[in-house]
């Protein structure tokens, strides 16, 4: 392997960003939602499918989730869930990271409770 190759796979993102519409098609084909903001960000309002896995949790590990689903991760605006997404990829799951967050969600129209 040359020294750009490695350069590469050294930077390169282990999952991948998604605007609300992959979103959706994701969750479409078993994909899960999960919300990683804090429990008052939460209370504020969630999409309805999303699962709460507050990131702090995800340090350890990711409960309930399946290794078998693609998991789509959304925070407030897509810093936490990038980072949610590069610690799930790190644990074997097929990991995105939802782009401008709950705002992009509510800015699409999606429902929000």
């Amino acid at each position: 392997m040359g020294l750009i190759d490695a350069l590469k796979k050294a930077f390169s993102k282990p999952y991948k960003t998604v605007s609300v519409a992959e979103a959706k098609e994701l969750l479409a084909s078993r994909a899960v939602l999960i919300d990683v903001r804090s429990a008052q960000e939460w209370r504020s309002g969630h999409a309805p499918q999303a699962k709460h896995l507050p990131l702090d949790r995800l340090q350890t590990g990711a409960p309930g989730l399946q290794k078998d689903r693609p998991v789509v991760a959304m925070c407030q605006s897509g810093v936490r869930s990038a980072s949610a997404a590069r610690l799930l990829a790190g644990q074997g799951y097929e990991a995105y990271s939802l782009r401008g967050g709950i705002g992009a969600w509510r800015q699409a129209g999606e429902p929000v409770r």
